[in-house]
């Protein structure tokens, strides 16, 4: 089981779509989900077909009976719905998902790598197992491969390898093939297409940089150190400015100090990797590199506005990217602000996690973005799995969880422990061993965080 048993998986799928007059598209909210739902939109307006979209947080059952109750003839659920494939028999559907999924779930209208042994946390994206059943319809829809790219990107994908792996390299073979997208080798810090210099480096992550990472004055001493000029006339230089030797020597040095640092070669390593552009997209702008245009992405549906995202993915470069940009504007100062939320808020820690209550100070959909970033900064223990809780605007609290791959590689699998947690909560959970969320009832964190607890435990068999 492997590759070829999901694209035959995509072809049965494709005979549901055939057979519908009219689809009604369902969708997550961060940029996986948003560019799954652009590539199913377009698929089935370009079969004539009528398409409709919506966009949500989770799937719960508040959500699952409205949708039964308006009797679409068929419901496409991207990056998400593997939790409810084998449930509501009554509603007419099919998935494209990459979440880990019950084993009950597999079914001729569920499409899912953990279906057939394949990991869903870096082998294919939401995106990408919708852009295999749009391929299956139509060879058309190839220059639909771009999106699925920034989907798996936005997923973070890469992140364990440093580059996207699995059924994403076919898809990318196809978008480099059609000359939509190119593959290079370099610095893997996000912004090298937007960000000055010293804001590269102060919000570098991943890896961390002892003395840096978060210290603009010293990131802008240490250019000037290895006399890299910051400004170009009036403009400030950019990651893509620097001449290949200026580039190496930033990359030579960094790599020294964290060796010296005692990181180790493992880490170092981290420094570079693949990067995914955009060729059609103009160098410079937050659409040239996919992990940018991602970020932009998130900064729509995430605030409601999925529309947005929506419009830029499916081609407009004026309205539509006028009001993406200035919505990125407001995300990027939430997540400064968030961070800056969570660090006041100090971690929190127990024996096998380690937490933060961000309270109403951090939207709910942004949390596990701040979390993520929060996994990679001094203040947190790599050795123990972070959990970020923020309250919903019904009452309820999000959590959001994210562990190393060390951990992973050790028995972790936040997936299973979340899930089980919500559910003794009367909550809902799910997503994948390294990343995953929940949504639970206000006031049973505390029981929650043990149950957790003791699932980590078990999985660690200590």
């Amino acid at each position: 089981m492997g590759g070829q048993d999901v694209l035959t998986r995509s072809q049965q799928l494709t005979a549901y779509i055939k057979k519908a007059t009219a689809v009604h598209i369902v969708t997550h909210i961060d940029a996986d989900g948003i560019t799954a739902g652009a590539i199913a939109l377009q698929t089935i307006r370009r079969l004539g077909k009528e398409a409709t979209l919506e966009c949500i947080k989770q799937i719960d059952a508040t959500t699952m009976e409205r949708l039964a109750n308006q009797n679409h003839e068929l419901t496409w659920f991207t990056d998400l719905g593997s939790t409810i494939a084998s449930q509501y028999p009554s509603l007419t559907k099919i998935i494209t998902d990459h979440h880990a999924c019950p084993p009950d779930s597999n079914a001729p209208y569920h499409l899912n790598p953990h279906l057939f042994d394949l990991d869903g946390s870096y082998e294919i994206s939401g995106a990408g197992a919708t852009f295999l059943v749009s391929h299956a319809l139509s060879s058309q829809n190839t220059d639909l491969a771009a999106l699925a790219v920034i989907g798996a990107v936005g997923d973070l994908q890469d992140r364990r390898f440093c580059e996207l792996r699995g059924l994403n390299r076919s898809i990318i073979e196809q978008a480099v093939a059609l000359k939509s997208m190119q593959v290079q080798q370099d610095l893997r810090f996000f912004g090298k297409e937007t960000r000055p210099l010293p804001k590269l480096l102060q919000f570098a992550n991943d890896p961390f940089i002892p003395g840096l990472t978060g210290r603009e004055e010293a990131c802008t001493t240490f250019l000037q150190d290895l006399q890299i000029r910051l400004t170009d006339g009036d403009e400030q230089r950019r990651w893509i400015h620097l001449e290949p030797w200026e580039k190496q020597r930033i990359v030579s040095t960094l790599t020294q100090m964290l060796l010296a640092k005692g990181f180790g070669h493992r880490i170092a390593l981290r420094l570079m990797g693949e990067s995914y552009l955009l060729v059609q997209e103009e160098v410079g702008t937050e659409l040239h590199d996919a992990k940018e245009f991602a970020t932009l992405l998130n900064s729509t549906a995430r605030y409601g506005q999925e529309e947005v995202g929506l419009q830029v993915c499916l081609g407009d470069r004026d309205e539509w990217l006028g009001k993406a940009l200035n919505l990125l504007r407001g995300h990027r100062l939430n997540l400064v602000e968030g961070l800056q939320y969570a660090r006041e808020e100090k971690i929190q820690k127990r024996r096998f996690v380690q937490f933060f209550h961000a309270g109403d100070g951090i939207r709910d959909t942004i949390i596990g973005i701040v979390t993520n970033m929060m996994l990679n900064s001094e203040e947190v223990d790599a050795s123990l799995p972070l959990l970020g809780f923020a309250c919903t605007e019904n009452g309820d609290i999000k959590v959001s969880a994210r562990t190393t791959q060390v951990l992973v590689d050790r028995g972790v699998d936040l997936a299973v422990a979340l899930k089980t947690a919500a559910e003794t909560v009367h909550g809902v959970g799910g997503g994948h061993n390294i990343a995953a969320g929940a949504t639970i009832p206000k006031g049973k964190e505390e029981e929650f965080l043990s149950l957790v607890e003791r699932q980590i435990s078990v999985q660690l068999s200590v």
